[in-house]
């Protein structure tokens, strides 16, 4: 079996329970370390020639992380893309299970069933309400139907724009403030925000500067999240 993986998470889920299927995979990927495999460019720029020539088995793919015309384009080379949905944990669950079945894991990771367990727990009720930016220039948020969304309600933050039309609307940061939020949420990736680059744009806020591995992957990851996220949370209301 020979897989390239064009999801930085499912690279690494790949890459721990089916060990050496892996031939390819993006810039971005960066777990585990020290992975060994071609690299094909960036989730939203893959060079399909490259990912061509590697003759995979199957390439994985997800609707919201690559660019439909690419996805196109390596269907029409000929090659099997399985394309992936992930809007909640429950989803990101499911997902998973079903693309370690098709790279031919030997059996369920003993991860994934600690990531299940993790988040079995029923939901926390809101306790929080959040704005979470993902980018800045121009300021973009989480919106509607969002993995890391469903994460931060699990967790008993409620994401002001959660019922947006928008996924991921961009607001200017004046409006942001407006809407009265207890907290804002930032990531260190798509965007890395820091200490030094996001909380001073909403004075008076406490901001809570979490792992976006831990937020935005459905992976390995997914086992200690709640315990690293919930920490991160917790310290920011301080």
């Amino acid at each position: 079996m020979r897989v390239v993986s064009l999801v930085p998470s499912l690279t690494e889920a790949v890459a721990a329970s089916a060990p050496g299927v892996l031939v390819g995979a993006t810039n971005w990927c960066s777990h585990p370390a020290g992975l060994d495999v071609a690299r094909i460019g960036g989730t939203k720029n893959p060079d399909v020639g490259r990912v061509v020539a590697l003759a995979p088995d199957l390439v994985i793919a997800n609707e919201e992380e690559n660019r439909a015309p690419d996805i196109a384009a390596l269907r029409a080379a000929g090659l099997d893309v399985l394309v992936t949905e992930v809007r909640d944990v429950a989803q990101a669950f499911r997902e998973l299970s079903r693309v370690l079945r098709a790279c031919g894991a030997p059996a369920r990771p003993q991860w994934l069933a600690e990531a299940e367990e993790a988040w079995a727990a029923p939901a926390s009720p809101a306790r929080r309400t959040a704005v979470v930016p993902v980018w800045r220039r121009p300021w973009t948020v989480l919106g509607r139907d969002t993995f890391a969304g469903d994460v931060l309600a699990r967790l008993g933050v409620h994401q002001v724009y959660s019922g947006h039309a928008e996924r991921y609307p961009r607001m200017a940061v004046e409006d942001l403030l407006a809407v009265g939020p207890d907290l804002v949420v930032l990531p260190d990736e798509p965007y890395r925000f820091t200490a030094d680059d996001g909380p001073e744009a909403f004075p008076g806020l406490p901001c809570a500067l979490v792992s976006g591995r831990h937020l935005t992957w459905y992976g390995p990851s997914l086992a200690e999240a709640p315990r690293v996220l919930g920490g991160a949370l917790r310290a920011a209301g301080r």
